[in-house]
C-alpha cells in the first residue's frame, strides 16, 4: 500500500495509532482523533491513520463490535480497512501512539534510530487522570468492554489532542 494514499503528508501533524490487529482499539482512536480535528477545524492540519503490528486482519473491516461502539458514540468506523504498520512510515510521522507495552516494545524494536523510537508513545501516558498503564484489548470480550475501551480512548485522545493543538495552531 502506498503511504501517500494512506496519509496526507502535507499536514502539519501526522499521527498513527497502532494496536495489534488494527480492528479494535486503533480504529477507535483514529475515528475519535479525526472527529476532534474536524470539530476544531484542523482536519487539514492533522493527518490521522491507524495500523496494526500484525498482518492477520489486513484488508478486513474493523471488528463489528468496534463499528457498533463507534456508531453508538456518534463516530463512523464503517469504512475502515485494517493495515499493518510499515517501519518506513516512521520518517513521515510525528507521533506513533500505541495501546499497550507489548506494542510499544514491538514498534520501538522496528524503529532504526532514537528519534523514531521517541515517536512511540502509550496513549494513556497523555491522560494524567488514568490509573491504567495499558488500554485493554476488547477482542476476546463482550460489547460492554468495547464501550468501556472506547470511553477510555475518547478521554485519553482528548488529552492528547489538547497537548498537540497549541503547536499546530501556532504553525498554521
Amino acid at each position: 500500500m502506498n503511504f501517500g494514499q494512506v496519509l496526507d503528508e502535507s499536514a502539519l501533524f501526522r499521527v498513527c495509532f497502532v494496536c495489534t490487529g488494527n480492528i479494535c482499539r486503533s480504529p477507535m482512536a483514529e475515528a475519535v482523533f479525526k472527529h476532534l480535528a474536524r470539530e476544531a477545524g484542523l482536519e487539514n492540519q492533522i493527518a490521522v491513520i491507524s495500523a496494526g503490528t500484525g498482518d492477520w486482519h489486513v484488508g478486513e473491516p474493523a471488528d463489528e463490535r468496534t463499528v457498533t461502539a463507534l456508531k453508538n458514540h456518534g463516530y463512523d468506523g464503517s469504512n475502515h480497512r485494517a493495515r499493518q504498520f510499515d517501519p518506513d512510515w516512521f520518517s513521515k510521522l510525528d507521533l506513533v501512539v500505541v495501546f499497550d507495552h507489548g506494542q510499544e516494545r514491538i514498534l520501538k524494536a522496528w524503529a532504526t534510530n532514537d528519534h523514531d523510537r521517541s515517536k512511540v508513545q502509550l496513549l494513556l501516558s497523555f491522560d494524567n487522570e488514568q490509573s491504567l498503564a495499558d488500554v485493554p484489548d476488547p477482542y476476546y470480550s463482550d460489547a460492554a468492554l468495547f464501550d468501556q475501551v472506547l470511553s477510555t480512548i475518547e478521554k485519553a485522545s482528548a488529552a492528547l489532542f489538547k497537548q498537540v493543538t497549541p503547536g499546530i495552531t501556532q504553525g498554521s
